[in-house]
C-alpha cells in the first residue's frame, strides 16, 4: 500500500461511538480522538496556532490488549503556514494503549492518526 496525504480523509469514519479530548488549551491547541460505530477504530487529530508545540500523546483510552496498526499524517520538519503548507510526513506504527507518542507540531499545523485493529 502507497501512503499518501488524503488515505486519512478516505478511511476517516463519520459515524462515532465516542469522543475524548485528549488534551488541549482553548485558542491553543487541541487533540480529540474518536471511536468509529461498528468498527472499534480510533481516528485522532490534533492541531496549534500560529505557535509552534510539542503535545505528548498517550493512547491509554484504547482497548486492552489489542494491537492498532497506525498510521500517523504530521507535520514535515520544514512545515509552516507562512511558506510550506503542504509538507507532510507519513509513518506506519503498530501501537497499543500503552504506547507514548511525542507529536511535534509545526506553527498553525497539526497531525492525524487512523488506529486500525
Amino acid at each position: 500500500m502507497t501512503l499518501e496525504p488524503f488515505q486519512f480523509i478516505r478511511d476517516v469514519g463519520v459515524d462515532w461511538d465516542e469522543s475524548k479530548v485528549l488534551n488541549g488549551e482553548v485558542g491553543d491547541y487541541v487533540t480529540i480522538a474518536r471511536k468509529e460505530r461498528n468498527t472499534g477504530n480510533w481516528f485522532v487529530g490534533g492541531i496549534t496556532d500560529e505557535n509552534s508545540r510539542t503535545l505528548d500523546i498517550n493512547f491509554d483510552f484504547l482497548d486492552d490488549g489489542q494491537k492498532y496498526n497506525a498510521i500517523i499524517y504530521k507535520d514535515g520538519k520544514d512545515a509552516n503556514w507562512r511558506n510550506n503548507q503542504t509538507a507532510i510526513d507519513i509513518q506506519k506504527l503498530t501501537i497499543d494503549k500503552n504506547t507514548k507518542l511525542k507529536m511535534n507540531l509545526a506553527e498553525g499545523g497539526g497531525f492525524a492518526i487512523s488506529l486500525k485493529k
